[in-house]
């Protein structure tokens, strides 16, 4: 199946495993609009600069008031996690913390004694029924404001309003010859992924849909998924 020349939110399956042997990194950014990786379009920047700010101002006393809640517990209310980012550099991605202080203790101990949990976790890197997320948590990736704290990383220059969402080092294996792709554009604090199912999307789809973002980008296709983000999060579907 040939690669979109264009993104039609809804777009038909690219098939990953077909990409094989053609997905280099030369011939990824000479599918990619003006020839080069998206993370160096101008246009795109320039958006993603002034909707960061724009952004921080309206939200700001929300931010002020989810961080006072998280941080009630006594943990941290933010919390820096690596992810993999344009050129395949890690940086630090930012959320309101919406899991218990210990999870990584928690999570160990539900993947060995749960088999079920650790075939879910293995297949899409995210459970249903989390017991690590605490009840604010809960609510906060429902609505993603969770995921407001990285409009910060977007005036960084490490994510973009609009893009592919952000994996760490062990997820790039599911990306298969399609990672390339990946890596000419910032990570996003929403995208295709977002507006088409979020969590209910496999993996594989997932990786479909960040591809076809990056090779078919142009600037009003953002602007549509930034308008659907809005219905997505007041709806919540998808989002566990």
């Amino acid at each position: 199946m040939a690669l979109l020349t264009t993104v039609r939110l809804g777009a038909p399956r690219l098939d990953p495993d077909r990409l094989a042997g053609t997905a280099s990194a030369a011939q990824a950014m000479a599918r990619l609009p003006d020839g080069q990786p998206l993370h160096r379009h101008r246009v795109k920047r320039g958006f993603d600069v002034v909707g960061a700010l724009g952004l921080i101002v309206l939200f700001g006393p929300l931010m002020l008031a989810v961080a006072w809640l998280v941080a009630k517990d006594g943990g941290p209310a933010v919390f820096g996690h690596r992810r993999v980012g344009a050129d395949g550099r890690s940086f630090t991605c930012l959320k309101f913390r919406s899991m218990v202080v210990n999870a990584n203790e928690v999570l160990d101990r539900l993947l060995a004694e749960n088999p079920e949990a650790r075939a879910e976790w293995e297949a899409a890197r995210k459970l249903r029924n989390d017991p690590r997320i605490t009840g604010v948590g809960r609510f906060l990736r429902r609505s993603s404001l969770d995921e407001l704290p990285q409009l910060f990383n977007v005036l960084r220059g490490e994510m973009s309003l609009v893009g592919p969402r952000p994996i760490v080092d062990d997820e790039v294996a599911f990306y298969h010859a399609c990672f390339p792709f990946y890596t000419q554009c910032r990570p996003g604090l929403t995208g295709l992924w977002q507006v088409s199912g979020r969590s209910d999307v496999d993996y594989v789809r997932r990786v479909q849909l960040d591809t076809a973002y990056v090779v078919g980008w142009n600037f009003w296709t953002d602007i549509v998924i930034m308008l659907r983000t809005v219905r997505v999060m007041v709806k919540g579907s998808g989002a566990y």
